[in-house]
């Protein structure tokens, strides 16, 4: 029988190739618009309807890829991403996914692949202290903040002492278990508490002040109230760094009532995380020695390519507790307890290499490197903010945070904003930029005004990209 790759020589040939694609794609990103002008199922109909049985050369499958997948992409790696927290790539981030995928080893268990398991301790150890975050933290990477915010709330749950792991949620008299976060809190939250069993109306919305952050006043008021419901308070989720502006919830205030009241405090610092690895912005982690599970987003601003997200717990045994499984079946056990096997701090048995991509960023980059460009994209959300105040037509819709500035243009009436107008306004000049190819930004709604989000984080990203948003007002 046939060998599925009978020679590396075709391989090496398309290898070299690839990565002088890669290359020049990186090099020449900026001559592509950012967003991909396609209609739903321009893509879908270049294909056949079935693969071929005879298969296909590599120079042929790279062709296709450029004449009917590239065409399609909206190009998250270009200079002029704007729109959502940037999943920026790197150089060093992409040859560690080339070693990953040629390795494609499992780290269910330590025995499975060893260096995966030791590669990820240290890794997340070198990112905890880099970012300044407390000694103590048991660290695991998954692949998105919606999953490790999951696992988080699911040991929330259990460590309530309910004993859900054996009897579970339902046919029992239980009462209404609560989940307190922020009105701009990640949409994760929510649905990571919907698939714990949490209802929809357990997820409690606290309000927000001028700045967008949690009132604490009104998180302690809405658990007294449920309290007196007879509900049960399991969780609260403190936001640094919101998705719609970069806002930071009070943590210190969140965690002193969390601890007075026994919730676990998880903190979604999936964004704005990253950037403490600059020293200057570590006064985020205000009030982290409350925090019982943190999230951090490589891949959101540590220029590491997607997908790479890191959950830190000063409490493993209850996340363990939560997803290790009753009875291992005998081909999952081990023998050596001192042994780290992640397959039991959260759902996945398979689990990718995703420690190399991180390890490569930060050895070849170092924290000098990573920390000036992080520091320039801030400089550049400050200089851009400042320019667009001086215009009497634009006005900010929140505090410019970290690298995050929202705005509108406004349209006034008798010295009086027209709010009908200056959303048909902000609308339209939305649509323009994104329609131009040159830039690609996103929007939001704050307090009912609809307004234009601009999110700097590309490691290719000069002041002459973020200057684009201004060459069309």
């Amino acid at each position: 029988m046939p060998k599925l790759d009978p020679s590396s020589d075709e391989f090496r040939a398309a290898g070299h190739r690839l990565v002088d694609w890669i290359a020049d794609y990186l090099d020449g990103v900026d001559r592509y618009e950012v967003l991909s002008r396609v209609k739903p199922g321009d893509i879908e109909s270049r294909f056949a309807a079935a693969p071929g049985a005879k298969g296909k050369p590599y120079d042929a499958l790279i062709a296709e890829f450029e004449s009917k997948i590239v065409p399609g992409v909206t190009h998250w790696n270009h200079p002029a991403f704007f729109a959502y927290f940037s999943i920026t790539g790197s150089q060093a981030g992409i040859l560690a996914e080339l070693l990953t995928a040629a390795l494609n080893a499992n780290g269910m268990l330590w025995k499975t692949s060893p260096s995966l398991t030791e590669l990820e301790i240290v890794t997340l150890r070198w990112l905890r202290e880099s970012l300044g975050l407390p000694n103590g933290l048991f660290g695991i990477i998954n692949d998105t903040a919606s999953i490790n915010s999951f696992l988080a709330l699911a040991a929330a749950r259990d460590a309530l002492g309910l004993d859900i792991r054996a009897r579970g949620m339902t046919g029992r008299d239980l009462p209404p278990l609560k989940v307190y976060c922020s009105e701009h809190a990640h949409s994760s939250i929510e649905k990571g508490a919907l698939a714990l069993g949490f209802g929809a109306d357990d997820v409690v919305q606290i309000p927000s002040d001028d700045a967008y952050r949690m009132k604490a006043d009104a998180l302690e008021s809405a658990i007294a109230r449920d309290r007196a419901a007879g509900a049960l308070p399991c969780a609260v989720v403190a936001t640094l760094g919101t998705t719609s502006t970069a806002s930071v919830d009070p943590l210190p205030a969140i965690g002193a009532i969390a601890r007075r009241q026994n919730l676990w405090v998880h903190v979604d610092a999936a964004y704005a995380g990253s950037a403490t690895i600059e020293p200057s912005f570590r006064w985020l982690w205000k009030g982290i020695e409350h925090a019982d599970s943190i999230v951090v987003n490589p891949h959101k601003w540590l220029f590491t390519p997607i997908d790479c997200s890191v959950l830190y717990t000063r409490k493993p045994a209850v996340l363990r507790n939560a997803f290790s499984l009753t009875e291992t079946p005998a081909y999952l056990t081990m023998t050596d307890t001192a042994e780290i096997n992640y397959m039991d701090y959260g759902l996945q048995l398979g689990r990718r290499f995703r420690a190399l991509k991180l390890w490569m960023v930060m050895e070849h980059y170092g924290t000098e490197r990573l920390c000036a460009v992080i520091r320039d994209h801030v400089g550049y959300a400050q200089q851009l903010a400042g320019e667009l105040s001086k215009r009497e037509d634009i006005e900010l819709l929140a505090p410019q945070s970290f690298s995050v500035v929202v705005f509108r243009r406004i349209i006034r009436r008798d010295r009086e904003v027209d709010e009908e107008g200056s959303e048909r306004t902000t609308t339209e000049l939305l649509e323009r930029m994104n329609g131009s190819g040159r830039i690609f930004v996103s929007h939001t709604r704050l307090r009912g005004r609809f307004g234009i989000r601009v999110a700097i984080g590309n490691g290719a990203t000069e002041w002459k990209h973020v200057a684009r948003v201004l060459e069309f007002l």
